[in-house]
């Protein structure tokens, strides 16, 4: 066989074959195209849906401007008081007990020290050193004035009683400073700094402390705190002075914002801010959970959704909507959570979408990408 003989056999070979490799690569291309449009979809009849136990809800407009938010009741910090002794030593007395109502000015616990013996006699001594210098100056002028005794002695006199005096002011607030009461001289009367409730007691009788250490805590509950986290966006809409509504199951509170912080939170990045609350019946109690509405007054196309709504794909925050052949999965913007509703938007009002069970469908989701990626 001649070479143009091969040639000319190995010339339709190669054109087929050619041909062969064009079809594989168009269907490849349609099936990619298939995919993307099925991506993100589920499809299931309304008895699977049924048998999964997924409940179908339907979204809620946000409303005008209104954020709703978890929060925590605080006690208020300028209505807060620590209370500590200035010196150590044991304790020998507890007058008050968590929870019992305070005077300010009364005396909440006694330590027995020998600091506190020491402060005591140096202000007895320091009293009996003014009282000699006072009656030296008395007798110095009397002698003054009979022409007796020289100016010099007059001068050195009253200089006496000025220093005895500071001695004294300064005995008495180094007392002062670390408590007052009566008692032995070894002792020190712990006192009240503000009037309210006591909320804390470190301390058990017959106790050695350090100085400065924490005795009590006492606060005026008649007022509380609310702390709040704040997005950036949603703290650029509240200002100090706007009416809150605090709610917690069947109570309703009205409190008002007293402190939107200028700066982030460096650990969670949100605007820390502060509401204040009055408690005149005490039915707020520090600590509690609430759920908190702060009417802005700008318009919102924020829609509520259940929490249970919410499930998160690849790093995105997704909804499930109907659709005629099951679902869809739809990303959002979460703007708030709390109460177990979320604050979203990306959606429509009165749109059908699942709500408890979702993460059904998340599941199913993942399994049929687990299946395409096989192939």
């Amino acid at each position: 066989m001649t070479s143009a003989t091969i040639i000319r056999a190995a010339l339709p070979l190669a054109l087929a074959l050619s041909a062969c490799g064009e079809k594989p690569a168009e269907k490849s291309a349609e099936q990619k195209t298939e995919h993307a449009e099925e991506e993100g979809v589920v499809t299931l009849t309304e008895k699977q849906i049924a048998e999964a136990g997924i409940e179908i809800v339907r979204t809620v407009a946000g409303g005008t401007g209104v954020l709703t938010l978890p929060a925590t009741i605080e006690s208020d910090p300028q209505a807060t008081q620590v209370v500590s002794a200035a010196i150590g030593g044991r304790v020998v007395a507890l007058n008050r007990n968590l929870g019992q109502t305070v005077a300010r000015g009364e005396i909440l616990a006694v330590i027995e020290s020998r600091d506190a013996a020491g402060l005591r006699a140096e202000v007895e001594a320091a009293q009996a050193r003014a009282a000699l210098a006072r009656s030296t100056l008395a007798r110095e002028e009397r002698l003054f004035n009979l022409k007796v005794s020289p100016e010099r002695d007059l001068i050195a006199a009253r200089t006496a009683m000025a220093e005895a005096n500071i001695a004294l002011r300064l005995a008495r607030q180094q007392l002062a400073a670390a408590g007052v009461g009566g008692g032995a001289l070894n002792r020190i009367g712990v006192v009240a700094p503000i009037g309210g409730q006591v909320t804390a007691r470190s301390v058990v009788l017959g106790q050695t402390v350090a100085p400065d250490a924490e005795l009590f805590r006492v606060a005026n509950l008649g007022r509380v705190a609310i702390n709040l986290a704040l997005t950036p966006v949603d703290a650029g809409k509240v200002r100090v002075g706007m009416p809150v509504e605090v709610r917690s199951g069947d109570r309703r509170g009205q409190a008002r914002i007293e402190f939107v912080s200028p700066v982030l939170d460096q650990a969670t990045r949100l605007v820390p801010a502060v509401a204040l609350l009055g408690n005149g019946g005490a039915s707020w109690r520090p600590g509690e959970p609430v759920t908190v509405a702060i009417g802005t007054g700008a318009a919102s196309d924020a829609i509520v959704v259940p929490d249970s709504a919410l499930q998160t794909i690849e790093g995105k925050t997704v909804v499930f909507a109907r659709t005629k052949q099951g679902f869809r999965a739809v990303p959002v913007a979460v703007t708030t959570r709390g109460g177990g509703q979320a604050t979203v938007t990306g959606l429509a009002a009165n749109q059908a979408i699942a709500g408890e069970g979702s993460f059904t469908l998340k599941a199913e989701l993942g399994k049929g990408e687990a299946e395409h990626g096989g192939h």
